[in-house]
This record gives structure tokens, sequence and C-alpha cells, in this order.
């Protein structure tokens, strides 16, 4: 299976647009959208635009889309919300926790963050693919390349869990790969004039990924 992952769209219509056209070249069995889709006003044209793309879209929520987009996910056919949920897509799970805080140097998941940890720890597998927006804390979460601000939470769910792949965003100054034990962490943040990464996964093998 190759995943397109990306996050930080922030309502930019050229993020859409370059999107689209990688789909179209490189020709990815799904698209992952880490969140930060929109940009707080006027949501639903961008989750239509996602909705018309050429392969199915899993996604969450990050802190600029409104607690409305994950209604329009609903609205929309080609679009499945991982919110707390398993997803199976040619065998592979995913599953997801929506949202962020941005505090300075901490990101939580959200104000009830213990009540969705303890949900989101009893979806999480060794072959899950988890999609949340924010890093786990220590991996790819540096802001202005000296302070981590990821989520702790997360990293002690990567520690204890092992899931096969994490793909996150939200760290604009940090898209790129890192091994956590047996699971991969990819920042895939559009923020910094990216285009996403590429993740293939093979049966039996270590997930594989790279830059678009």
């Amino acid at each position: 299976m190759i995943i397109y992952a990306v996050a930080d769209i922030h309502g930019r219509r050229d993020r859409i647009a370059l999107i689209r056209s990688r789909i179209l070249k490189h020709k990815p069995d799904v698209l992952v959208v880490a969140g930060d889709i929109t940009n707080y006003i006027r949501p639903e044209p961008v989750i239509a635009e996602l909705n018309d793309m050429p392969v199915p879209v899993l996604a969450i929520r990050g802190n600029s889309d409104l607690d409305r987009v994950e209604k329009l996910f609903k609205k929309y056919h080609n679009i499945s919300s991982l919110h707390l949920k398993e997803v199976v897509f040619s065998d592979v799970t995913f599953t997801g926790v929506s949202g962020t805080i941005s505090v300075p140097f901490g990101s939580l998941i959200s104000f009830r963050e213990k009540h969705i940890i303890d949900r989101l720890k009893l979806l999480v597998k060794r072959d899950t693919v988890l999609v949340v927006h924010p890093p786990p804390r220590g991996t790819m979460d540096e802001v202005f390349g000296r302070f981590h601000s990821g989520c702790r939470s997360l990293q002690k769910i990567v520690v204890n869990k092992q899931p096969r792949l994490l793909i996150c965003g939200h760290i604009h100054e940090r898209p790129g790969t890192l091994f956590v034990g047996e699971t991969l962490v990819v920042n895939c943040s559009m923020g910094r004039k990216g285009a996403g990464i590429l993740i293939s996964l093979n049966k039996g093998m270590p997930p594989e990924a790279e830059l678009i």
C-alpha cells in the first residue's frame, strides 16, 4: 500500500492543487490528512475539494478545524473520519484522534485529554496506523529548532504500544521521519512549502517514507 500523508493545509487552494497533482503523479492508494485542513472560516469548500480527490481520504481535525468539520466529513462520501474509530482499508487498520491545543512548548490533545487518551489506547495495536495532529513529545516536534512541543501522552502510547506507523503534523518547522523503536513517526506538515510524504507499507517489512 502507498499512503500519501499531508497535514497543515490551512485552507489554502494552492496546497489543495499541489495535493491533487502529487496524487496524479504518484498514484497512492489513499490520502491521509493529519489535521489543520481548514483555517477556522468557511471550511466546507476545502472539505468539498478533498472529497473530489481521485483516491479515498482518511482524516482527522487539527486545532484550526472547527467542530463542524467533523460533521462535514460525514456529509461527503469519499472522506472517512478516524477520530476514535477504526477504519480498515486494504487490510490495514487506521485509527486516530482529532484536535490539539497549542500552548508554549507543549501540546495537548484536548481539555479532556485523559478521557480521550484512555479511549485511544484501546484502539492502538502493533499493526495500527495511528493518525494524530501533534507529534509525540521529543520526536519531530522542535519549535525554532530548539524547543520540544509534542504531546507527552502520545509519546507514551508510541513507547508502550509501538504502532506500526504514526502520522502527524502541526509543527511546521519539522517535516520528516524518525523511528521510535519499531514505530515510524512521520511529520507530514505542508506548512513550510512541503508537499507531504509518501509512505510504503509492505507486509512483513518496516514502513518506508520519502518527502515529495
